[in-house]
């Protein structure tokens, strides 16, 4: 502590150069050691369902959860793959039993695409499963690391700032 009463690890502005630095390396990898645990917690959610969908096709229901209505136009570029592999994608979840296609009201040459009961279960179990997986971690944690835990991930996300829904979708994670 300093004669303010500030630990040297709380002070935006170091005295030292060097050990600001130290500390924002430091900082960089704790938020790169995290970030590994919240991959691995997505990647695990995606290796519990791979026996019924590939990880293209999750993020097929992925972007129809986050935006009923889609149409294969936007499956295409949020995949960013050529539309006819958009169809075969689409194809496989309708027949799969995941998947809706219907006639777009306002224009019969579009088809929306929406999630059957199957596929709204399949997406829900996905998150549940990165809830609890994220519910167990944070258990394992004192209480009060919790609490100041909850608003410094608020201010990291706002600072990232809002990401482009093809980047969220990506990985699996819905935007709704």
């Amino acid at each position: 502590m300093d004669s303010a009463g500030v630990g040297r690890d709380e002070f935006p502005e170091a005295e030292d150069a060097e050990l600001a630095d130290v500390l924002r390396n430091d900082d960089v990898e704790s938020v790169i050691a995290a970030t590994r645990v919240l991959v691995a917690v997505t990647a695990e959610s995606v290796t519990r369902v791979e026996d019924e969908v590939s990880l293209p096709q999750l993020r097929v229901l992925v972007m129809v959860a986050s935006r009923p209505g889609m149409n294969l136009g936007g499956i295409a570029t949020g995949l960013g793959v050529h539309p006819s592999n958009a169809t075969r994608a689409v194809d496989r979840l309708v027949g799969a039993g995941l998947l809706d296609r219907r006639d777009d009201p306002t224009d019969r040459r579009n088809l929306q695409l929406e999630l059957t009961p199957a596929g709204r279960e399949l997406v829900g179990r996905v998150m549940d499963d990165r809830r609890s997986a994220i519910v167990r971690i944070l258990e394992r944690m004192p209480a009060s690391r919790r609490r100041a835990l909850v608003p410094v991930l608020r201010s990291f996300a706002q600072a990232a700032g809002e990401m482009a829904e093809e980047a969220v979708w990506s990985l699996g994670w819905p935007t709704r």
